[in-house]
């Protein structure tokens, strides 16, 4: 018997061996960068010197001695900063394809670099930017959507791992790590990631959203969020204004971001770039998800640097 199950042990041992060795041959899963935290500036950011794989195996993407995603400027001359979140950090396409490259492209006389991470709420972008001003940068860009103002606001709807300001006290939450051990085993250890991929545990969340759906039916539609939280927001602005510099900021938004919130902003003072691809007849996007193609990010950072030439 004791044999029986040694032998049964030995075969899922090997099973396992075999299945990881073939995920890691056929890149079926990306490799993901690991994380920390700033201790001077509690900003979450990479350890840096890391390079990995994105899945597929057709492209690496690299995080520089900065602990930032992309290949650093030769020169930090006029230089310029580019500050997002998942869009920035662009993981999904290959180094050539950043903003950085673009912008450099159209204003060889500027030097631009990168700080990103997915999750990066507006307020933590500006926490960044004070993090960077002592590269001494001309200007900073923060490339945003919707999502990046409401997530900045605690009572809008508090969120733990992401960087948000408490505007009744006027104090900044930084965020925390989500389970920072179990995910550096989950990511290292590829075939565990590969199912975890493949069967995610968020079930019962989408039975919930379908029986929401289902008694939302009929009902008078609901006020936009913008609306909602459009006291909070002006509060959120204000805070800004109060304690960053924002004549160096542009907010670049992205294309369907809420025309009211765009105009919020342009009415509290700062410098905004809407995007607009419908003066293009090719999508920006990829046809399996809303991230930025090679030739997206050429055409945002098109618009951009058309900008940027025309405040010069």
């Amino acid at each position: 018997m004791s044999n029986f199950f040694k032998n049964i042990l030995f075969f899922l041992g090997f099973l396992i061996l075999a299945g990881e060795i073939a995920v890691r041959l056929t890149y079926a899963v990306s490799d993901i960068p690991q994380r920390k935290i700033d201790e001077k500036t509690g900003i979450q950011k990479y350890f840096p010197n890391q390079e990995g794989y994105w899945k597929g195996g057709n492209h690496k993407w690299v995080i520089n001695e900065l602990g930032w995603p992309g290949e650093l400027p030769e020169s930090y001359d006029n230089l310029v900063s580019v500050i997002g979140d998942s869009f920035i950090e662009n993981f999904m396409n290959p180094n050539e394809c950043h903003q950085a490259i673009y912008l450099k492209q159209n204003l060889p006389n500027n030097n631009f670099i990168e700080a990103s991470r997915s999750g990066v709420s507006l307020i933590e972008a500006f926490e960044i930017s004070k993090q960077l001003d002592s590269l001494k940068p001309l200007k900073h860009l923060i490339y945003v959507h919707d999502s990046d103002f409401y997530e900045s606001i605690t009572t809008v709807n508090r969120m733990k791992d992401v960087t948000q300001l408490d505007v009744e006290n006027k104090s900044i939450v930084y965020g925390e790590m989500k389970s920072p051990g179990f995910k550096k085993i989950l990511y290292n250890f590829k075939l565990a990631y590969y199912f975890y991929n493949r069967f995610p545990l968020n079930l019962s969340f989408s039975f919930k959203k379908k029986e929401e759906h289902k008694k939302s039916e009929g009902k008078k539609p609901k006020k936009s969020k913008w609306q909602l939280n459009k006291t909070k927001v002006n509060a959120l602005l204000e805070y800004i204004k109060e304690y960053y510099n924002i004549n160096d900021k542009v907010l670049v938004f992205r294309t369907k971001s809420n025309k009211k919130l765009v105009s919020q902003c342009i009415e509290a003072g700062f410098n905004v770039i809407h995007l607009d691809s419908t003066v293009d007849d090719k999508d920006w996007s990829f046809s399996y998800d809303h991230h930025w193609t090679c030739y997206g990010h050429e055409r945002v950072a098109l618009q951009v640097s058309n900008y940027l030439k025309a405040k010069n």
